[in-house]
């Protein structure tokens, strides 16, 4: 089982490279060449999903993108540091146009992936996305 850990600060400009990374790494694990425009949209939107709560919640820690190349899947795991609740908003059209996004980024995401789960906690959050890959032939 191959893995490939990137991090990187939570800024806009970074999304891009994480999308580049994942699909390259999706394509040399056999994920279908069908699938790979969806699979950069949906990482792409974790990904900026990941900076904005960082964002909101004022942190400076990295977001943590783990792709691993299973037997018979390939997965992705975007994570961040954002707690689960958010915090009182000193603006409230702010905070409702943040949660709107979230909530529409989350949607897009479920519906470009198949097979995906997302878990938060006070600690932080992760959303988990696989793809099948083709299983070795039999000879």
């Amino acid at each position: 089982m191959a893995t490939v850990e990137l991090r990187f600060s939570a800024s806009p400009e970074h999304v891009r490279t994480a999308r580049l990374v994942a699909a390259a790494v999706a394509r040399r694990a056999g994920v279908e060449e069908s699938v790979l425009d969806e699979l950069r949209l949906a990482v792409g939107e974790a990904c900026s999903r990941a900076v904005g709560l960082h964002a909101v919640h004022g942190l400076t820690t990295p977001v943590r993108v783990v792709l691993t190349e299973g037997e018979k899947t390939f997965s992705i795991e975007v994570g961040d540091d954002a707690p689960s609740v958010v915090p009182a908003p000193r603006d409230q059209t702010a905070s409702e146009a943040a949660e709107e996004t979230d909530e529409l980024g989350l949607a897009v995401i479920s519906g470009l992936v198949d097979d995906v789960e997302v878990i938060s906690d006070s600690h932080g959050g992760k959303i988990r996305m696989s793809w099948p890959t083709p299983t070795a032939s039999v000879s």
